[in-house]
């Protein structure tokens, strides 16, 4: 399996498809750096607005972001307004309003320390965002209804070795072209299903992504949060995602600000240790699997180390 690349994509193609949508008034179409593993993606002005595209060769790839869009942005998340949906010769791509700002990451240290109260407080109430009449869990469809009837059933389909026209398809000759290990991955996959228990019955919205690459601020508050992989599941697979990062880049211990945030709301998480561990094993597995298959090997190596440590 050879390391995945993101489709390239000339702006004189940028500019055909914004035809479809936009007058001639739109301008500065400008290529975003530092956003996305896997898309695309171009801004531009229409009048005084900002807006995104992104562009994607993947199957399947946008077909919720709109669900998940209007669910978030609906109930006082700074989400991104997605306006079109479309396809492009063999790419996929999706055109929302941008919001302001810089990735959480490009700010100093201080300045990252200073808003993480504000992030949690962001993550806490996107976690319990009302989900109406919708059902099952695991990746969310362009229904709005999680793929599986239960998180155990989404786990095995997750790492199921035959998973055709889809990013994973062919997955396991990772095992042999890569740095992926098969007896790690079994352990670790072992392990996931033991804890895993413990997240099973909870149902809430998962960003499924939440780390500072994909939070923009001003420097000064949080400005909004992008480009979800959406879930519905244990709210704690989201912490687990930004604990990774927060620590890895600021070596801080953001679960016991957010446990102190969830205590300040009266919120009580039953089995906290365990379902956390959980989380970082459900996160960790797609960590190294990805990892593997982009030929990041330095960060395959470091949350490897770390799942075989957990316990």
């Amino acid at each position: 399996m050879t390391v995945y690349k993101k489709p390239t994509v000339a702006i004189s193609e940028v500019e055909e498809v914004l035809r479809k949508h936009f007058s001639s008034d739109v301008t500065v179409i400008t290529p975003v750096e530092g956003f996305g593993n896997i898309s695309t993606v171009f801004s531009f002005m229409f009048f005084d607005k900002e807006y995104v595209i992104k562009f994607c060769d993947l199957a399947g790839s946008f077909k919720t972001e709109k669900f998940i869009s209007t669910l978030l942005s609906s109930q006082g998340i700074p989400f991104p307004l997605c306006k079109e949906l479309g396809k492009f010769k063999t790419l996929n791509y999706l055109i929302s309003e941008k919001i302001s700002g810089q990735n959480l990451n490009s700010c100093s240290y201080e300045q990252q320390l200073r808003m993480l109260p504000e992030v949690i407080q962001i993550l806490t109430q996107m976690n319990h965002v009302k989900l109406g009449t919708t059902k099952g869990y695991g990746m969310i469809i362009s229904s709005g209804d999680g793929a599986y009837s239960s998180w155990k059933e989404h786990i095995i389909a997750t790492y199921a070795e035959e998973q055709a026209d889809s990013f994973w398809e062919g997955w396991h000759s990772l095992f042999k072209t890569s740095c992926l290990e098969k007896d790690v991955f079994d352990e670790c996959y072992n392990r996931l299903l033991a804890y895993s228990t413990y997240n099973e019955p909870y149902r809430y919205f998962i960003h499924g992504d939440f780390h500072q690459y994909n939070i923009l601020s001003n420097g000064q508050r949080i400005t909004g949060v992008i480009d979800s992989n959406g879930k519905y599941g244990d709210f704690l697979i989201d912490l687990a995602t930004l604990d990774w990062h927060i620590k890895t880049h600021l070596k801080l211990d953001v679960v016991q600000r957010y446990q102190s945030y969830q205590q300040e709301e009266g919120i009580t998480i039953p089995n906290f240790k365990e379902r956390l561990i959980g989380a970082k094993y459900y996160n960790g597995l797609i960590g190294l699997r990805f990892y593997a298959k982009m030929g990041w090997n330095d960060s395959y190596f470091e949350i490897r180390d770390e799942l075989l440590s957990l316990i």
